[in-house]
């Protein structure tokens, strides 16, 4: 089984949200479809500094959820991967959280306040994002299979995957053995990265995960120390005019 250096069975995953995009641009309100939304010129910089910071890294397998945020986000940290020619995949296991519809608010600043307020109660019986939108334990479930399945693959020891906030938070509250009401606390910064690693043992045919390992958490390369980022993930991503 292939592994980390110096390990058994250690595997290495570095979960990233997108950059930076404009969810007001006129692509997607005049659709009502958030799945149009692209990287910004700030998300650019946000993808290409975690690329740099990440170049480093040879990555076995690379994936994005299939939207094209996410898909920018990793053809531009690819792009640093020097002598290292990786095909990029899409798995719709990792999109976004379903909202179900597309949200029209009085105000920014209301938008930002419902659309964090989601992941308050994300633990609770048939607790969907949004009003009509996806259950938390729906998005968790297909996310963990994405991972599950990526762990059965053979062959690789660094995977890169390229996702989106709630999704990612979900994730990281799976990996740390919490409920789902942990989510909140897991702030995603737009081009951040989360280090992961996983403890994986033979049994017959298969590998079991033996125990799941959080080595970082949001780092967000172009600013490590967080100067001035003083909104919540949420209310910075909604931070700009309507």
């Amino acid at each position: 089984m292939s592994a980390l250096p110096g390990t058994t069975g250690r595997r290495r995953i570095y979960l990233m949200r997108h950059g930076h995009v404009d969810y007001f641009a006129k692509a997607v309100t005049e659709t009502g479809n958030p799945r149009l939304a692209e990287l910004t010129f700030q998300g650019d910089e946000e993808a290409d500094a975690a690329g740099q910071a990440l170049g480093v890294i040879r990555f076995d397998v690379a994936l994005c959820s299939g939207l094209k945020r996410s898909q920018q986000t990793a053809e531009r940290v690819l792009d640093w991967q020097s002598d290292n020619d990786i095909s990029l995949e899409s798995d719709s296991r990792f999109e976004e959280l379903n909202s179900g519809q597309f949200i029209h608010f009085e105000s920014k600043e209301q938008l930002a306040a419902t659309m964090s307020f989601q992941f308050e109660n994300a633990d609770q019986p048939g607790a969907t994002f949004l009003e009509g939108g996806e259950k938390f334990t729906d998005g968790l479930a297909r996310a963990v299979e994405g991972i599950e399945a990526l762990l059965a693959r053979p062959g690789w020891s660094q995977a890169l995957i390229v996702g989106h906030e709630g999704i990612n938070r979900v994730i990281l509250s799976w990996f740390c053995n919490a409920a789902l009401n942990a989510s909140v606390a897991f702030e995603q910064d737009t081009g951040c990265i989360n280090i992961l690693d996983v403890d994986l043992v033979p049994e017959g045919d298969d590998v079991i995960i033996e125990r799941k390992l959080i080595k970082a958490v949001n780092l967000t390369p172009l600013n490590y120390e967080k100067h001035g980022m003083n909104l919540r993930s949420l209310e910075a991503i909604f931070d700009q005019g309507r």
